[in-house]
C-alpha cells in the first residue's frame, strides 16, 4: 500500500488533471480570478456572486473564510445538464474527506442519488450541520489583471456539496449557500489554483459596501491607481491540527486561518492576559483566527475583561465618557468630545503584537467603533465566554478596508493595515470592464 504522503500526492495530481483539463480553454489561462463581495446590511454577512450550472445561473453565496468548500441548496430550482454526483471512494471523495457513502430514495435528482460521496455541509453562522451529496458542475467567474475584471473563465467539474434547504436559515436573503475559502483541497482557492495552475494565493478586501476577493497573485490595484501588494506586512499562518468545524472526520485539521498573536496593547500599553490562551493546545483550543462569519471580534472572557478594562481606562484619560451598553456590545461611550479623523473616530487604538516587536497589527478607530445611534459609540468587541474554543476570533468588521492576502504555499498572511490612511478603501476596485 502507498504511504499517506504518496496517496495525498496522487490525489492532488488527479484533482489537478480533472479540473484543469476540463476547463476547456487552453488558449487563455488567467493569472487571477475575481468576484465582488457585498455586505448585507441586515445580517452583516458578506455575499459574493458566481455563475454555476448549464445553462449558467447566477448564485449568491455567503463568504466563509474558514469554510471547507462551496455548499448550496440543490432542492430548490436546481436545473443543470452538467450536474454529476461524485461516486463513493473516488479521488474527489477522498479529497473532500468524506464521512461515508450516501444514498437517497426516490428518483435521482441533484442532491439525491445512490452510492454517492457523503459530506457534512456546515452553516457556520447558525452552527448547523446536515448531510449532503458531493457533486460536480460548471462554475464561471471573471479573470482579472489586478486592475479590473477580464474575460470570463469556466471550470467544468467544480466540486461542491448539496445541502438541504433548511441549512439556508440565518443566511442573508437570496443566498443559495456558502462559499468556503478554507484550508482544504476542495475550497474555492484550492480548486481555482489547481484548475489554472496559478499561485496558491488569494486576497480578500471587505467593505461596508462592495469589496472584492481575488484568487491568485497580485497586483491589487485600488482607485486611484494604487497598488497594494507591494506594501503588505507578513506574519505566519498556523495550522490548527484539530478541526474547528461543527462536524468533521477524525484526524481532520482545521480549515480556519490562524495567526500568532503574542500580545495585546491598548493605546500603547500592554494588556495583561493569560499567554497560554494565545497558543493552540493539543486539543485544538485557543489561538487566534480570522473570520468573515463573525461580524465582530470575539474574545475569551478573561481576555475580553482585560482588554475592555484597559480600553475604558484609556478612553477616560482622553475625556471620553462611558455610557450605558447597547446590545450586543458591552462597552459604549458618548460621542461627545470625540472627533473624526481619516482613520475613523479619534479613540484609543488596539494593537496585536505578532511574531516580534517589529510586526504588529494596529486596529484603528474605523475598525473599532460601531455607532448604534448619533450619541453613542461602542467598542466592536464581544465576550465569547470562558469556554471559548478559540481565544480570539478577529471579526469581519475589524478587517474591513484592510487587504488580506493568504499565501497558502508560503503559509503566511499579508495585511495592509487600514487603507483609509492611504486615502482609498476596499470599495475602490474598478469593476468596469
Amino acid at each position: 500500500m502507498a504511504s499517506p504522503i504518496l496517496q495525498y500526492f496522487l490525489l492532488s495530481i488527479t484533482m489537478i488533471h480533472m479540473i484543469s483539463i476540463s476547463s476547456g480553454q487552453p488558449s487563455f489561462r488567467p493569472s487571477a480570478l475575481i468576484v465582488p463581495v457585498t455586505k448585507d446590511s441586515s445580517t452583516n454577512q458578506y455575499v459574493t456572486k458566481l455563475n454555476q450550472r448549464t445553462p449558467l445561473v447566477p448564485i449568491n453565496l455567503v463568504l466563509d473564510l474558514g469554510g471547507r468548500y462551496l455548499w448550496l441548496d440543490c432542492d430548490t430550482n436546481y436545473v443543470s445538464s452538467t450536474y454529476r454526483p461524485v461516486p463513493c471512494n473516488s479521488a474527489q471523495c477522498n479529497l473532500a474527506r468524506s464521512n461515508g457513502c450516501g444514498t437517497c430514495s426516490g428518483p435521482s435528482r441533484p442532491g439525491c442519488n445512490k452510492n454517492t460521496c457523503g459530506v457534512t455541509p456546515d452553516n457556520t453562522v447558525t452552527r448547523t450541520v446536515t448531510g449532503g451529496e458531493l457533486a460536480e458542475d460548471v462554475i464561471s467567474l471573471n479573470s482579472t489583471n489586478g486592475s479590473n475584471p477580464g474575460r470570463a473563465v469556466q471550470v467544468n467539474r467544480f466540486i461542491f456539496s448539496c445541502a438541504q434547504p433548511f441549512l439556508l436559515q440565518g443566511l442573508a436573503k437570496g443566498a443559495s449557500g456558502m462559499a468556503g475559502l478554507g484550508r482544504t483541497r476542495v475550497s474555492l482557492p484550492a480548486q481555482f489554483s489547481s484548475a489554472f495552475s496559478f499561485h496558491r494565493k488569494f486576497a480578500i478586501c471587505l467593505s461596508s459596501g462592495t469589496g472584492v476577493a481575488i484568487f491568485g497573485d497580485g497586483p491589487y490595484f485600488l482607485q486611484p491607481g494604487m497598488e497594494i501588494s507591494a506594501s503588505l506586512t507578513y506574519t505566519p499562518l498556523f495550522l490548527n491540527p484539530v478541526s474547528t468545524s461543527n462536524a468533521f472526520v477524525n484526524g481532520e485539521p482545521s480549515a480556519d486561518y490562524f495567526i500568532g498573536v503574542r500580545s495585546i496593547k491598548v493605546d500603547g500599553t500592554t494588556v495583561p492576559v493569560n499567554s497560554s490562551l494565545l497558543r493552540i493546545d493539543s486539543k485544538g483550543n485557543g489561538g487566534t483566527k480570522i473570520s468573515t462569519v463573525n461580524p465582530y471580534t470575539v474574545l475569551e472572557s478573561s481576555i475580553f475583561k482585560a482588554v475592555t478594562d484597559a480600553y475604558v481606562k484609556a478612553a477616560t484619560a482622553r475625556n471620553i465618557t462611558r455610557v450605558a451598553a447597547v446590545a450586543p456590545f458591552d462597552v459604549c461611550f458618548s460621542s461627545k468630545n470625540v472627533f473624526v479623523t481619516r482613520l475613523g473616530w479619534a479613540v484609543p487604538w488596539v494593537t496585536l503584537g505578532l511574531q516580534n516587536e517589529n510586526v504588529r497589527w494596529d486596529i484603528v478607530g474605523s475598525n473599532l467603533i460601531v455607532q448604534p445611534n448619533d450619541q453613542t459609540l461602542c467598542l466592536g468587541f464581544l465576550d465569547g465566554g470562558s469556554n471559548s474554543r478559540t481565544s480570539i476570533v478577529i471579526g469581519a468588521f475589524q478587517i474591513e478596508d484592510n487587504l488580506l492576502q493568504f499565501d497558502l504555499a508560503a503559509s503566511r498572511l499579508g495585511f495592509s493595515f487600514s487603507l483609509l490612511g492611504r486615502r482609498t478603501t476596499c470599495a475602490n476596485f474598478n469593476f468596469t470592464q
